[in-house]
């Protein structure tokens, strides 16, 4: 017997069935062991405060100063989280990126992105050495808590 699947054609044979259901056994021991790593209801709990902290932290950068991904991280309460506040900017809505810059003033986003992330900056008067951001005059420095 020949059937099709999406425009495959399938041919039915004796050892057919038992790839199959070896198929299937295999695939229900991968979900069994995803739901076992599953991220729990405390996880998504504490992954939106995360969140929410980082999001805190950038809306406190001022108009006309900048700061780094670490720093943002630091100020959060998460030290070595930069690659997450990355995240929250990549996911977030509303939230002035262009404030949030690489160590020593760099602009890590490519391409037009980075061309709008610095005409946003100059815009807000933000002042740059070449390539990088004057962080001795523009850099925003969080007061600790």
């Amino acid at each position: 017997m020949v059937a099709g699947f999406g425009g495959i054609l399938v041919a039915d044979s004796p050892g057919m069935d038992s790839a199959v259901k070896q198929g299937s056994k295999d695939s229900r021991e991968r979900r069994g062991k995803r739901r076992r790593g599953e991220s729990s209801p405390d996880d998504a709990d504490h992954s939106s405060k995360t969140r929410i902290r980082i999001e805190a932290a950038i809306r406190r950068v001022p108009k006309g100063k900048v700061s780094t991904y670490g720093a943002v991280a630091r100020a959060a309460g998460l030290p070595g989280a930069a690659r997450q506040v990355a995240g929250v900017l990549r996911r977030g809505f509303g939230l002035p990126w262009q404030r949030v810059l690489g160590a020593g003033g760099e602009i890590k986003l490519r391409g037009d992105s980075a061309i709008e992330q610095r005409l946003r900056l100059e815009a807000e008067g933000v002042r740059f050495r070449g390539r990088r951001v004057d962080m001795r005059l523009c850099e925003f420095k969080f007061r600790r808590a």
